[in-house]
C-alpha cells in the first residue's frame, strides 16, 4: 500500500548541522520548483568540540546551540511549514548526547535527526545533481566537511558508489596542525595519514570511473578560491595547482601568516587540512581537474524534502528494495499493515500518535516485519531488529531506524523492550504503543489467511486496551483466543493490560 501525496508547503527549511559549520537554506515552491529565499551559514566547528570519547564539549555545545536559537527565530520568521535538521559526522561521533539533542531541538523548535555517512553522501550528491545541468555521462562528486569526506559516483540523479570517509578538514588539522604550525614534515604525514583512509576505495573508484568531477561545500570553495588569487585566470582546481599551494603553505610555516585575502580568519584554523583532503584524494583517484558546484547537503535536503511529500520518498523506495531483497512474502505483509493502521486510528488521539512518523513507522515495520526470516526463522524478529539497526537505509535518519528496529524487535513472543529507552524523544515514550499495535496485527494474522478479519474495536484507556470481539469470532478461531490469552501474559509482565470483551 503506498502512501498518499501531500501538498508540498509553500516555504521549506533545510538546517546542514555539519562538523565544521551550520547551515541553513530555506525555499519557497513555486509551480514544482525550488526558489531560494534565504540562506544561513556560521562556522560552530563542532568536531573541535568531540574528545576521543565522544564527549561534548559544554563551551562549544553552547555556541551550538545559540546557533540554532538565531536559526530557529528566522525559520518562524519566515513561517516555514516543511522543515528538516539533520546532524552529520560529530553527532554520529558523540556519545550521551541525548541531553544536547532535546535542547538543540528546543532552540530550533523542530527534532534533529543525525543520519548516517553514506545517506549524508546521498544527500550530497542528490543537491549537486539537482543544481548541475543534466549530464548523461558519469559525475564524480566530492564533498570534504569538517570531520568526513564523502564521494559519490552517480549518472543523472542517480548515485551509484557511496563512500563517506573519516577525514574532515577539523579532524585533519586537529591532528595535524592543532599548534598553526605548517611544516613540509607535517604534511608528508598529513598526506600518509589521507591515503590510508583512501585506500579501500581506490580501485573500486578507479574501477567504476567518471566523465566529470564536482566539488561541493566551503572546504572546495575555499580551496578553488586561493587557487584564483594566485592565478586570476583558473578555471578549475587541478593537482598542480593545489601543490602549490601546500608548497606556500609551507614557506609560511604558520597558518595566521598564510599570504592569501581569500583564507579568512576563520577558514585558517581548518585550511591546511583541507587542502591535504583533496590534493590526496585527487592523487589517489587520478583525477586532473575539478569544478565548483553550488549544491550542497542543504539542497539535497530540500529535494528529499519535496519527495517526502509526493510519490518519491526515498524511504518508501528503500522499504521496497528491502522487501525484494529479503523475499518477503508482500500479501502478508499488507494484510498486517492495513490492519495495524486500522488499529492506529482507533487509537490515535488517545494514545497521542498524531505525528506523522507513527504511522510511517508503523507502516514501514509492518512491511519489513519478516525480513528477519530471510537469516532464520529462530528468533527472526530479533534478526530482521538487527538488519534494520545496521543496514545502510537511503532516505532513513539513524534515528528512524533506530525506532523500526525496536518495533520489528518487539513484535512477537515475549514482549521485551530493551533499547526503547534510548529513542529520542517522544519516541522513548511512543515506541511502545506502537509495538503493542504491530503485534496485534501479527498476532491476529498469525494464519496467513487471505479472509477478512472479523469486526473488532480497540479502546485504550492509560496502560490498559481493550479489545471486542464478536462471540462467535473466537469461538471460530480457538488458535487466535489461546494466542490472545498468551499475549495477555506477556503484555503483563510489562506492567501493560489487554483486556478482551466478546459479545
Amino acid at each position: 500500500m503506498s502512501r498518499p501525496t501531500r501538498r508540498v508547503p509553500d516555504v521549506l527549511a533545510a538546517v546542514d548541522l555539519g562538523s565544521n559549520s551550520f547551515h541553513m537554506v530555506v525555499a519557497r515552491h513555486v509551480d514544482g520548483q525550488l526558489v531560494i529565499i534565504d540562506r544561513l551559514r556560521e562556522m560552530v566547528r563542532l568536531a573541535e568540540g568531540v574528545d576521543e570519547d565522544g564527549r561534548l564539549d559544554k563551551v562549544v555545545a553552547a555556541r551550538a546551540l545559540a546557533c540554532l536559537q538565531r536559526f530557529g527565530q528566522r525559520i518562524a520568521d519566515m513561517h516555514a511549514d516543511g522543515v528538516r535538521v539533520v546532524g552529520t559526522n560529530a553527532l554520529r561521533r558523540a556519545r550521551r548526547k541525548q541531553s544536547f539533542l532535546e535542547r538543540a531541538r528546543e532552540a530550533i523548535g523542530h527534532p534533529i535527526e543525525i543520519i548516517a555517512g553514506r545517506e549524508e553522501a546521498r544527500l550530497i550528491y542528490s543537491g549537486v545533481a539537482h543544481t548541475l545541468p543534466l549530464d548523461a555521462g558519469r559525475r564524480l562528486v566530492i564533498d570534504i566537511g569538517g570531520g568526513s569526506t564523502e564521494l559519490i559516483i552517480g549518472q543523472g540523479f542517480e548515485p551509484l558508489e557511496l563512500e563517506s570517509l573519516h577525514l574532515g578538514c577539523v579532524t585533519m588539522s586537529a591532528g595535524h596542525f592543532a599548534d598553526g604550525k605548517l611544516s613540509a614534515r607535517r604534511f608528508a604525514q598529513a598526506r600518509v595519514a589521507a591515503q590510508q583512509e583512501l585506500e579501500p576505495i581506490q580501485m573500486a573508484y578507479r574501477a567504476r570511473g567518471w566523465d566529470t568531477v564536482a566539488g561541493s561545500s566551503g572546504t572546495v570553495r575555499a580551496i578553488f578560491e586561493a587557487l584564483r588569487e594566485l592565478d586570476p585566470q583558473c578555471t578549475a582546481i587541478t593537482l598542480s595547482g593545489m601543490e602549490k599551494l601546500i608548497e606556500l603553505l609551507i614557506r609560511a610555516g604558520s597558518n595566521r601568516l598564510i599570504p592569501l585575502a581569500t583564507v579568512n580568519e576563520e577558514r585558517r584554523a581548518v585550511f591546511a587540512g583541507g587542502l591535504v583532503i583533496l590534493t590526496e584524494v585527487f592523487a589517489q583517484l587520478g583525477i586532473r581537474q575539478m569544478r565548483v558546484a553550488d549544491g550542497a547537503m542543504r539542497e539535497g535536503l530540500l529535494f528529499d524534502m519535496m519527495g517526502r511529500y509526493t510519490a518519491e520518498d526515498a524511504r518508501e523506495r528503500t522499504v521496497r528494495s528491502m522487501q525484494q531483497r529479503y523475499h518477503v512474502d508482500l500479501a502478508q505483509a499488507t494484510r498486517v499493515e492495513e490492519t495495524a493502521v486500522e488499529f492506529l486510528e482507533q487509537v490515535r488521539d488517545a494514545w497521542q500518535l498524531d505525528d506523522p512518523l507513527a504511522e510511517l513507522a508503523l507502516r514501514w515495520a509492518a512491511r519489513l516485519h519478516e525480513i528477519g526470516l530471510d537469516v532464520a526463522h529462530s528468533g527472526y524478529h530479533r534478526h530482521g531488529a538487527y538488519l534494520l539497526e545496521n543496514a545502510d537505509m537511503p532516505g532513513f535518519a539513524h534515528e528512524e531506524q533506530l525506532l523500526l528496529a525496536r518495533l520489528v524487535g518487539a513484535h512477537r513472543r515475549k514482549l521485551v523492550l530493551e533499547g526503547v529507552d534510548d529513542l529520542i524523544p517522544p519516541w522513548d515514550q511512543l515506541a511502545e504503543r506502537l509495538i503493542l499495535l504491530l503485534r496485534l496485527a501479527v498476532l491476529l494474522h498469525r494464519n496467513r489467511s487471505g479472509a477478512s478479519l472479523p469486526a473488532l474495536t480497540l479502546t485504550p484507556r492509560g496502560r490498559t486496551l481493550e479489545l471486542r470481539f464478536r462471540l462467535r469470532a473466537l469461538r471460530d478461531h480457538p488458535l487466535t483466543s489461546a494466542d490472545l490469552q498468551q499475549e495477555v501474559e506477556y503484555l503483563k509482565a510489562q506492567s501493560m493490560r489487554l483486556r478482551i470483551f466478546t459479545a
